[in-house]
């Protein structure tokens, strides 16, 4: 279902009689059933409407085939009129004002989609902006968004009245009902086209032209100047890897500023309380005064960066993905940045060995300030031990070879939880992925159900079996088990907190503001909302937890909870050599990596780093009981100081901290930029006497 856009069962079965309430139109219409064709449109209608709020990624997708709601709508238009045609209930006179106004219908909805077009080009600024101060820019107002927005539901609304006048055209044998009809659908779709008029003469008039708004953002840029640049450039899929340097950045000591380069990577964007311009044009990039920024990072390898690489004032720097062992990490692009920045020593060795023209000199070893806060074992601040040990699967390929090991998990001699998290792509790149993943879920939910009969029957033991009263007694109510327990309460907290945490992202993301109006309105951050937003989901992750038993498996498919916080619920991880277990190297837990079939462990280990403070786990999951004993007895675990050497090789030192090397390399950075800067200008100085001369002259 989800590659349909569908996300609920309700969503399929409302596809599938919308499908059949068309096919029912049709053949109405063909054979004159009134009747039939006026109940399968009303009953269409419902099924449009619940499609629009249970699979809102469904009616995109239709949209993008030329299936949309507006050719829908069209198809049953022409219906409609192919209907009134052969019922004769309308004379000559009635039909073709029937056909009339439907023909102005459809000029309305087709005038309105150009209108709305026409205004939001028009009132697409050449730089959008969060946290600038761009209020004297004088922006005005988007049109209101039931005049813009929700065109399906409005379709809807016409059709419904269409519909409702036939009915009582079939009724009661006169025309004039549906006529009528009509013509209050044609009129109210030429009241909206009609009011959307001053907003477009507006949106031509008076929003500020590139001159106004880049002049702006330079005088902006002279009072704050910003010395560190974050820039991006890439698909909105992409925008964690910028939101993941949004931290860092934010630590720093001295002024900073993001800049990308999509206007969809806006949306995208974390909330954050760091100035962030979004400039798509190559050309209006080039007019920004940027000459007091001295380092520049770059989160991705992009052909857009040459537009910001071109600035010699600047140092700019690449910062190298995660340590995951892979190799196409290493891109000879990465020569054109004056410094690449990687975790720790392996990164530095891999560029070395790469030889794609990177001096080591220009090497710098900055941890991962990202990890900085995960709880570390043993470090005085890990949690509690669980009553079972969680064992984290977080694949990112090959879901196939997953299923053994979710079943030995589940079948372990001594029980565990079991969390599943595969990699937002996984299970999506191939159907074999997908069936694959699709199995592994039942299974974790087969399981769930045998623990929670067997803690049902545990719980009426110890509560004292049904039947146990004295012949002819009553059972003691003041006896019976309460239905509330500590994780339904978590659960219901879970749920108002995911109402609180929507409704402030609605008042972060200001859905009835367009891109112009949120550039004028979000002159500064508002500390107050980003410090409540970070406590709500703090909040809410430990909610969730809580939420559930402690013996209960979990299938984590979305962003939420974090990797971060299954890694802090996690005893041990299972996965494939990637970012995931590079991360996981932080909290110096116990992890396995599976090995590839025909890869014997002593030539997986020298191929992989990571792989040499890794339990081997073999094809078909042999390994796993070996695996789980460190689990329950540590003293067992015999790679713990080998996964200390691993962890120093790939992410660094453990002090100083990350953030802190990072802080320090941009400084050090920025103090070699600030001596560029002024050798080039001792150089380029004209001699002295050189202004007369050319008076003179």
């Amino acid at each position: 279902m989800n590659r349909l856009g569908i996300e609920s069962p309700r969503g399929l079965v409302a596809f599938a009689a919308l499908t059949g309430c068309l096919v029912t139109m049709a053949v109405a219409a063909l054979t004159g059933a009134g009747g039939v064709f006026a109940a399968a449109g009303l009953a269409g209608c419902g099924c449009e409407l619940l499609l629009h709020r249970t699979a809102p990624g469904l009616m995109t997708r239709l949209g993008r085939l030329h299936m949309g709601a507006t050719s829908r709508f069209e198809f049953r238009c022409v219906l409609l009129l192919l209907l009134i045609g052969r019922l004769h209930v309308t004379g000559p006179i009635g039909l073709a004002a029937a056909m009339t106004l439907v023909l102005c219908l459809l000029a309305g909805q087709a005038l309105h989609a150009a209108l709305t077009t026409l205004i939001r080009r028009r009132r697409a600024l050449a730089v959008a902006a969060r946290n600038i101060d761009l209020r004297r820019l004088n922006i005005s107002d988007r049109p209101p968004r039931r005049l813009t927005e929700w065109p399906g539901q409005r379709i809807l609304v016409y059709e419904l009245s269409a519909l409702l006048g036939l009915t009582a055209s079939l009724t009661t044998g006169d025309a004039r009902w549906v006529v009528a009809a009509l013509t209050l659908a044609a009129g109210s779709s030429l009241i909206t086209v009609v009011a959307l008029v001053p907003y477009l003469v507006r949106a031509t008039r008076r929003l500020p032209g590139a001159a106004e708004v880049l002049a702006e953002v330079d005088a902006w840029l002279i009072r704050h100047r910003p010395r560190t640049v974050l820039y991006f450039s890439g698909p909105r899929e992409r925008a964690d890897q910028v939101t993941r340097w949004l931290g860092p950045v934010a630590a720093l000591h001295t002024p900073s500023l993001v800049i990308l380069r999509e206007r969809e990577l806006l949306e995208a964007l974390e909330p954050t309380p760091l100035p962030v311009l979004c400039v798509p044009s190559a050309a209006h990039l080039s007019q920004l005064d940027l000459s007091g920024v001295r380092v520049a990072l770059y989160p991705a390898n992009t052909g857009r960066n040459i537009h910001l690489l071109r600035i010699p004032t600047m140092q700019h720097v690449f910062l190298a993905p995660g340590d995951g062992d892979e190799t196409a990490a290493v891109d000879p692009y990465s020569k054109v940045y004056d410094q690449v920045w990687v975790a720790g020593e392996a990164g530095r060795r891999r560029y070395v060995q790469a030889a794609v023209g990177v001096e080591d000199a220009d090497i710098v070893e900055i941890g991962r300030p990202q990890l900085d806060g995960l709880r570390v074992a043993g470090a005085g601040h890990a949690p509690a031990p669980a009553s079972l040990p969680t064992v984290l699967y977080a694949p990112t390929r090959d879901l196939a070879a997953g299923e053994p090991i979710v079943r030995a998990l589940l079948e372990s001699e001594r029980p565990v939880r079991v969390l599943y998290r595969p990699h937002p792509p996984t299970g999506h790149r191939s159907p074999e992925d997908h069936a694959a993943h699709r199995r592994i879920v039942a299974l974790i939910q087969a399981a769930n159900e045998r623990r929670a009969a067997e803690a049902l029957a545990a719980d009426a033991v110890a509560a004292g079996a049904p039947g146990k009263d004295a012949p002819g007694e009553e059972p003691d109510d003041a006896e019976t088990p309460h239905t509330d327990t500590p994780h339904t309460e978590a659960a219901r907290h879970r749920a108002e907190l995911t109402k609180r945490i929507a409704a402030l992202d609605a008042r972060l993301r200001r859905a009835d503001a367009d891109e112009a109006m949120l550039t004028r309105d979000r002159a500064a951050p508002d500390p107050a909302l980003l410090t409540e937003a970070e406590g709500l989901r703090r909040e809410w992750h430990q909610a969730h937890w809580a939420a559930s038993p402690p013996w209960l498996h979990q299938v984590i498919e979305g962003d939420t909870p974090t990797l971060h916080s299954c890694f802090d619920q996690a005893d041990l991880l299972i996965g494939d050599p990637s970012d995931v277990v590079g991360d996981f190297l932080a909290t110096l837990k116990p992890y396995a990596l599976t090995t590839p079939a025909g890869l014997g462990e002593e030539e997986f280990r020298r191929q992989n780093v990571m792989a040499r403070g890794a339990y081997p786990l073999g094809p078909g999951a042999t390994g796993t009981q070996n695996l789980l004993r460190p689990l329950f007895d540590p003293s067992l675990d015999e790679l713990r100081t080998a996964r200390r050497k691993v962890k120093e090789f790939l992410l660094g030192p453990a002090t100083p901290p990350s953030i802190q090397r990072f802080t320090d390399a941009v400084d050090a950075l920025a103090e070699k930029g600030e001596a560029v800067v002024r050798l080039r200008d001792l150089h380029t100085a004209p001699p002295p006497g050189a202004g007369r001369w050319s008076i003179t002259r």
